[in-house]
């Protein structure tokens, strides 16, 4: 896992400007602590930012097709699953290999397939390939968008990177939010393409973008379609079983230190069974595979249900790993720790966005912290309830019923930082929303015939693979890479989601629970506690002490002129006079956001253009 930067321009001879592009990879040291590297050509220059995973002595990057006159050039992030059967069959088209990465693997396709590279890639990337040849720049990121990859036209050409900062490392390149920002922010939509930062985008997940004199050519290569699915229920049991199993099998190759996050919930706990499974079957029936949950010092005894969480889950964990066989470890955070502003700093400049979940990203952000003194590598079961439908809004009569984005249902306004009214207006935030959802409707694929609870079904499960997930990704992505850590993502898997898009309804809770096939697919490997445990969020604090702290903060944030100009200090009032005990989950992450807006603000310094 890596970092990946670079710019392309015809206007000016790219190599009188190294110190640029080591600036912009300078930006993703934390992304890959390992090793970096840049090249310099005419007109592109390429930089890298590595994380070993895979020869941890070879792949070094950019990589070049041959080191004198290179032709191609290969700056890329991510882990390509099945480069040893791809190796294979591009040794028998005659191509030479130097070392055992999948880096060369992807450089090597791209000479044998060109752009249709991507169609044989399985895995987790984003890349950037300069042809010296055609003069052209080919930047592709992953099917579900696993990793991020973002660019933004810079002196008449096109800069990317891993992250915007990267971006505004280039002196052509400033951050700044204008109003389409904020709305994109603060609507929690979720869009693909446009960024808070103007002028900065995303290559689409399953995208492909292509630069050269002749202009800038985007298309997407992949994207969920609607299938009939004729397998009956033991068929399509059997054959979820297999696609899990073989994602799960496949992401355990590393030359470092891996291990898997088990909370003690479903999709973590079938995981974490598959994998160590085939890590005894491959090293013998000693193997124990590493796993770690997290937990509060106050969890067990100030625990109370919310909107989202259902129980405690260090119980649950630990059961799991016992009957797994796992070297369990539980990384036990004091909640006050969550409050401390270098912590929460950290947090922002990894996210490079005002949006975010609080103490729960600041947790998961000192979890993985945790978890880098002994792997590299990790396994998450992210994705699960989005490929099986495993959330409220796919089962409650009002989500399913509501012509609106179903996860701004779960907590309401309440949770959303309230606008200067002035502000609010101006971006008619009702009016984007309406829209955006009919244009993500509009983008949803059908069968003929499709019943009414199918058809809305489907509806459900597009939003969430499509929109939900990505900023899902993103803070999995961001926070792990910001502590050094590569995190797999085996659900998103994208034959898996292929299949399971396509799955009837009936099927998929055939037995009257959501991830019916899911639990069918861990019986024997997980135990029934777990197999049958309701669906439970992340964790987050409860205890009085955080709240009571978090207020402080979003007091002091208010004293900041610029926050003040964007949020609704009256509508917070009341929030912030609540006693600390009272404050309800969703109140208090509107606080949290209060308080990220300005550490934002004082990290990334953002020329405000409303």
């Amino acid at each position: 896992m890596c970092g990946i930067t670079g710019w392309v321009s015809f206007h000016q001879d790219v190599r009188d400007t190294a110190p640029v592009i080591e600036a912009m990879t300078a930006t993703m040291a934390r992304r890959g602590p390992d090793a970096g590297g840049v090249w310099l050509g005419a007109h592109a220059a390429l930089g890298h930012r590595r994380l070993s995973v895979i020869d941890l002595d070879g792949g070094a990057q950019p990589m070049t097709d041959r080191p004198d006159r290179p032709q191609v050039v290969l700056s890329y992030s991510g882990e390509v699953y099945n480069h040893h059967r791809l190796r294979a069959e591009l040794r028998s088209r005659g191509h030479r290999f130097a070392t055992r990465s999948d880096t060369e693997v992807v450089l090597r396709g791209y000479l044998e397939w060109g752009e249709s590279l991507v169609d044989h890639l399985e895995g987790m990337f984003a890349l950037a390939i300069w042809d010296e040849r055609a003069e052209r720049l080919l930047l592709a990121r992953d099917r579900l968008g696993v990793k991020p990859l973002f660019w933004a036209e810079a002196d008449g050409g096109l800069a990317f990177g891993s992250e915007p900062k990267a971006l505004f490392a280039h002196p052509g390149i400033s951050p700044r939010v204008d109003a389409e920002g904020l709305r994109e922010a603060y609507s929690l939509l979720f869009n693909t393409g446009p960024t808070v930062w103007a002028g900065v985008r995303e290559v689409r997940p399953g995208g492909l973008l292509t630069f050269d004199r002749s202009g800038r050519v985007e298309r997407r290569y992949w994207q969920l379609e609607a299938r009939p699915h004729t397998d009956d229920r033991d068929a399509t049991a059997e054959q979820v079983r297999s696609l899990v199993d073989r994602a799960a099998r496949a992401q355990l190759e590393a030359d470092v230190p891996l291990c898997s996050l088990l909370s003690g919930g479903l999709d973590s706990t079938v995981l974490t069974a598959l994998a160590a499974d085939e890590l005894r079957r491959t090293e013998g029936p000693g193997a124990r595979l590493r796993s770690y949950a997290v937990d509060y010092s106050d969890q067990a005894e100030q625990f109370t249900g919310d909107v989202l969480r259902t129980g405690h889950d260090t119980p649950f964990a630990t059961e799991a790993g016992e009957f797994i066989g796992t070297d369990h470890s539980t990384v036990v955070l004091d909640p006050r720790a969550l409050l401390d502003l270098d912590h929460r700093r950290a947090v922002v400049a990894a996210r490079d966005s005002p949006i975010g979940v609080g103490d729960m990203d600041t947790s998961l952000y000192l979890l993985f912290g945790e978890i880098r003194q002994h792997s590299t590598v990790a396994l998450s079961g992210e994705a699960a309830d989005e490929v099986f439908g495993g959330y409220p809004w796919f089962h409650a009569p009002e989500s399913l019923a509501a012509r609106t984005f179903p996860w701004l249902l779960v907590t309401g306004d309440e949770a959303a930082m309230p606008l200067d009214p002035g502000l609010a207006a101006a971006l008619r935030m009702g009016e984007f929303r309406a829209d955006t959802y009919r244009d993500a409707l509009a983008a949803v694929p059908h069968l003929d015939g499709e019943s009414p609870v199918e058809h809305r079904r489907r509806e459900m499960q597009h939003l969430s693979l499509t929109r939900w997930l990505r900023q899902l990704l993103h803070r999995k992505d961001r926070l792990s890479m910001a502590q050094g850590l590569e995190v797999r993502v085996p659900y998103c898997d994208h034959r898996l989601v292929e299949y399971a898009f396509n799955i009837p309804w009936e099927l998929q809770s055939y037995d009257g629970r959501e991830k019916s096939l899911l639990r069918a697919a861990g019986r024997g490997i997980a135990p029934a506690s777990v197999l049958w445990r309701p669906k439970n969020h992340y964790p987050s604090t409860h205890h009085t002490d955080y709240n009571r702290g978090l207020q402080g903060l979003a007091r002091e944030a208010l004293d900041v002129p610029q926050v003040r100009d964007l949020a609704d200090g009256s509508v917070l009032k009341a929030t912030l006079d609540t006693p600390a005990d009272q404050l309800r989950w969703g109140h208090r992450l509107r606080l949290e956001r209060v308080v990220d807006l300005a550490l934002w603000l004082d990290v990334h310094r953002p020329a405000l253009a409303l």
